[in-house]
C-alpha cells in the first residue's frame, strides 16, 4: 500500500510541532533572585530582589525554548534599609533613571542533561551586554492545587563595571554572584 501525504496533512503536522513551546510565567513566591558581592575585600553581604517577573517557553526542543526575566531595582534588599537606599542611589543602581535589570535569551541550546547553554542580552543600568549562561531544569510537576509547573536554576557572575557601576570598587567588588531559582507556572 503506497501513502499519499497531502499538503494539509505536512501544514498541520508544522503547525503542531511549530507550537510545542509552552508559556509558562514566574511564580515569585516561589522563586529567588539573590546576590553576594565582596565587602572591603574581606567578606560577603549577600542580597536579593523582592520584585521580579517574567516568562520560560518550554519546549523539549532547547532551541525553541526563551527565558525572559526581569527585576525592579527599587525592590533590592540586603536587611539594611540604609545600605539598600544607597545602592538605589546615584552611586550603584541609579533605581529612578533605570527602574528594572533585564535578561532575555537569545539562543538556548542543550548543554547536558536537563541542562541549557543560554545566551542572552542583559540590561543593567541603562547598559545592554550579551551574557552566556547554564541554566538547569530542576524539576517539572502537574499538581491538583499548584497546576503545570516546571522549575530552573541558574547562577553566574558579572562585573558591574561592565554595566557602568564603576563606584566604589575599592570598597565593593566589581564581580557580582548571581543565584535565580524560578518556580514557573503553565499559562
Amino acid at each position: 500500500m503506497r501513502l499519499k501525504f497531502r499538503p494539509f496533512v505536512l501544514i498541520t503536522l508544522f503547525i503542531a510541532t511549530a507550537a510545542n513551546a509552552e508559556t509558562y510565567k514566574v511564580d515569585p513566591v516561589h522563586s529567588s533572585i539573590v546576590f553576594k558581592s565582596k565587602h572591603i575585600d574581606t567578606s560577603y553581604v549577600f542580597g536579593r530582589f523582592n520584585d521580579f517577573g517574567g516568562t520560560v517557553n518550554v519546549d523539549s526542543d532547547p532551541s525553541k525554548m526563551s527565558f525572559d526575566v526581569t527585576a525592579k531595582v527599587e525592590s533590592i534588599d540586603t536587611g539594611n534599609g540604609k545600605r539598600d537606599t544607597h545602592l538605589r542611589s546615584p552611586d550603584f543602581f541609579s533605581a529612578k533613571e533605570f527602574p528594572t535589570i533585564n535578561f532575555k535569551s537569545t539562543s538556548v541550546k542543550s548543554a547536558g542533561d536537563n541542562k541549557f547553554e543560554v545566551t542572552g542580552d542583559m540590561t543593567l543600568h541603562g547598559v545592554t551586554k550579551p551574557i552566556t549562561v547554564t541554566i538547569e531544569k530542576v524539576g517539572q510537576s502537574n499538581n491538583p492545587q499548584f497546576g503545570e509547573r516546571a522549575g530552573f536554576i541558574t547562577m553566574f557572575k558579572v562585573k558591574r563595571s561592565d554595566f557602568g557601576m564603576s563606584g566604589m570598587t575599592n570598597m565593593i567588588g566589581d564581580e557580582v554572584e548571581l543565584a535565580a531559582a524560578f518556580e514557573t507556572k503553565k499559562g
